[in-house]
């Protein structure tokens, strides 16, 4: 039986140091590419975007996010690993509590499943000159 296609709400946080922001890598092994995306994750119900983008950086990376502040709507629409995916992404900016975080250069995330993710920080001047590669791809032109 099928799963009946839905749209998911999610909640990203754009985390800025020094011209780069944090991302994770990933990889869709159908279309045999990499891409890069802010960190976040669905919003449960009766939760706010920011609240989400909140809970979501404390699970996968156990810091604590403030000076959340709601940057833009992004209806994203694609395909991920064979399958059709339809979000409307709620974009953050947001900062960590410990500066520390800043100064690291890779990071390990934990997901949901219990599988860890890398994390780094990326130059925005890349993702400029390699359109495509930062999801959702209005995301680049939100940001500036």
């Amino acid at each position: 039986m099928m799963k009946k296609p839905r749209i998911r709400p999610i909640a990203i946080g754009v985390f800025e140091n020094a011209g780069k922001i944090l991302v994770l890598e990933g990889y869709d092994s159908v279309k045999g590419k990499h891409f890069y995306r802010p960190l976040g994750g669905g919003i449960e119900f009766g939760e706010t975007g920011a609240q989400a983008l909140a809970r979501e950086i404390l699970e996968e990376l156990g810091e604590e996010v403030q000076s959340i502040r709601f940057l833009g709507l992004i209806e994203a629409i694609f395909n991920f690993n064979g399958d059709d995916g339809h979000e409307l992404v709620l974009v953050y900016y947001a900062e960590f509590c410990a500066a520390e975080v800043y100064t690291r250069e890779e990071i390990t995330a934990q997901e949901d499943d219990g599988s860890s993710i890398r994390v780094r920080w990326m130059e925005l001047e890349w993702f400029r000159a390699h359109p495509g590669m930062l999801v959702p791809e209005e995301l680049l032109g939100l940001i500036g």
